[in-house]
C-alpha cells in the first residue's frame, strides 16, 4: 500500500517526497519516506480520521498488518539532514564548583 497524494509533501532540504505521520508512542510528527521500503523499520497506516500513524517494527511486533506499509524514516535517508540539536551550548563549564550557602537564622 502507498500513501495517498494528499499526504505527500516535499522535503525542504533534499526535495525528496515524504509524508508526515504521528508516532503511536507519543504523538509527535515524524517524516517518513513516501515510497515503501522493504528495508524500513517503520510501519505506516492511515487511521479512520485520515491521519497517517507510524509505529516502529520491533522484535515484539515484527509483522506488517493489513492496511500498513513498511517505510524508512526520512532522517535516515535525507542527503542533507538538519544539524543535530544539543542540550547544552557545547561548552562545559570548567573549574571549581562553589560551596553551597548555608542558611543561618
Amino acid at each position: 500500500m502507498k500513501p495517498s497524494t494528499a499526504h505527500i509533501t516535499i522535503c525542504r532540504r533534499c526535495s525528496a517526497r515524504i509524508c508526515w505521520a504521528l508516532t503511536t508512542a507519543n504523538g509527535r510528527r515524524q517524516p517518513v519516506d513516501a515510497e515503501p521500503s522493504e528495508a524500513g523499520n517503520l510501519a505506516v497506516m492511515q487511521g479512520p480520521d485520515g491521519v497517517l500513524y507510524v509505529r516502529s517494527i520491533t522484535a515484539a511486533r515484527p509483522d506488517i498488518r493489513p492496511g500498513e506499509w513498511q517505510a524508512m524514516p526520512h532522517h535516515a535517508t535525507c542527503i542533507s539532514p538538519p544539524p543535530r540539536r544539543s542540550s547544552s551550548s557545547g561548552q562545559r563549564a570548567r573549574g571549581v564548583r562553589p560551596a553551597p550557602q548555608r542558611w543561618q537564622p
